[in-house]
């Protein structure tokens, strides 16, 4: 199930900051901030809020295991068509 994103903004700033912190830490290949500084965070967890409110990234939860995680609108798309 796919969460708008105006219920997402209805969430406390530190629930929105933990899921964007841990999407962003699945995109880092080795799965560590120590090549990345406090200033590129912060860009980086600016850009993906940005992209959530564009619609480009997806808030999505699984009843299946209760999780919720962002994912590319386009992965979520091509799954739902296949």
């Amino acid at each position: 199930m796919l969460v708008p994103y105006d219920a997402l903004l209805s969430l406390p700033q530190e629930t929105l900051q933990a899921i964007i912190k841990e999407y962003l830490l699945s995109q880092l290949e080795d799965g560590s901030f120590s090549d990345v500084d406090e200033q590129q965070l912060v860009n980086a967890t600016e850009r993906c809020k940005l992209a959530l409110k564009k619609g480009e990234l997806v808030v999505e939860y699984s009843e299946d295991d209760e999780s919720i995680a962002i994912r590319q609108r386009e992965h979520i798309s091509a799954r739902v068509n296949d």
